[in-house]
């Protein structure tokens, strides 16, 4: 479905036919302004009308029907395709959500298909249209605007995992809270993922836009752009020290919970040797032999009960200043 659809002149939104290919023809016409048209989540029949009017390239078409396609740019004779992924942030289920923006950029338009719920724009365009001064480079300043924005997403996304993660070394490190820890620092992992699919593959995408020779985006737009690819190595670079932070706290949380295994198992074994000393002193006085020491002595049962607190008394005051106990 179409949600806006506007000619821009001078910078300015100027009122214009109703029709999108009367709109467009105007605009070819007349030689300035461009056509900037708003879609979202459009289905294959809802876009026929753009491949006749715009002349897109049915790949290109058909990789903004379906969606779920990596960051990339495509320069076709006539036109450019590109494609970011959105992401938001959900702290109630401290997650991370991904959505679609594809940009069709050509001769006096350029068009917007946006897929999830994280990849609002409407903002963005009342946003612009208080810039008549960008808006005035042409529709490659609204390609500039949307990977501004995307990226500027990442870097809000990224303050909120890095709290998140702060939370959760604290919680590593607290004692008696290394148990339980792994799923969550795996999930947090997962998040990463998600993001760096994100991110990571856009790179190349900025870098193209940048250099020399990209149609339809004019020289004095490439500040711009390289503005919008440092703050991405930015965000790149937050990611990457966040997973090898995540990694570190994960390996602190395996070697705790290690140390609070042997901990155990020395518990374990001495509680066991404890139990082992009455164990061996009755299983040889329940022999039945009848020449044993002591078998018919009246004192010969409270000296082996006796022996038997002695040596287990012995034994408890050794773990106990080893550390067993």
């Amino acid at each position: 479905m179409i949600v806006d659809c506007a000619i821009y002149r001078d910078g300015f939104r100027t009122e214009g036919p109703a029709d999108v290919s009367e709109a467009l023809d105007e605009v070819r016409r007349t030689g300035d302004g461009f056509l900037w048209i708003g879609l979202y989540e459009p289905t294959t029949e809802e876009f026929d009308f753009v491949i006749s009017e715009f002349g897109l390239h049915p790949l290109a078409v058909e990789d903004a029907v379906t969606a779920h396609q990596r960051p990339k740019l495509e320069a076709y004779e006539d036109s450019l395709f590109m494609v970011l992924k959105t992401m938001g942030y959900h702290p109630d289920g401290h997650a991370v959500s991904t959505g679609e923006v594809m940009i069709f950029l050509g001769h006096g338009y350029v068009l917007t298909v946006r897929h999830g719920a994280e990849s609002p724009l409407a903002q963005l365009r009342a946003g612009l249209e208080k810039q008549p001064e960008l808006l005035r480079k042409g529709p490659a300043s609204v390609l500039y605007a949307v990977c501004d924005l995307v990226v500027d997403s990442y870097l809000d996304v990224a303050a909120e995992l890095q709290t998140d993660l702060d939370e959760l070394e604290a919680q590593v490190f607290a004692p008696g809270r290394a148990h339980g820890v792994a799923e969550q620092i795996y999930a947090f992992k997962r998040q990463l993922v998600v993001f760096r699919r994100a991110a990571g593959p856009l790179e190349e995408p900025i870098a193209r836009l940048v250099s020399d020779g990209v149609l339809f985006v004019p020289e004095d737009l490439r500040p711009y752009l390289r503005d919008v690819g440092d703050h991405l190595t930015k965000v790149t670079e937050l990611v990457e020290g966040l997973d090898r932070l995540l990694s570190d706290i994960l390996g602190a949380n395996l070697a705790q919970v290690t140390v609070q295994q042997n901990n155990d198992m020395r518990k374990i074994s001495a509680w066991a040797a404890l139990a082992a000393v009455p164990t061996m002193i009755a299983g040889i006085y329940g022999m039945n032999f009848e020449h044993m020491p002591e078998l018919r002595q009246p004192w010969g049962y409270p000296v082996a009960l006796g022996l038997m607190a002695l040596v287990c008394t012995l034994l408890h005051r050794a773990f106990k200043r080893a550390g067993w106990l």
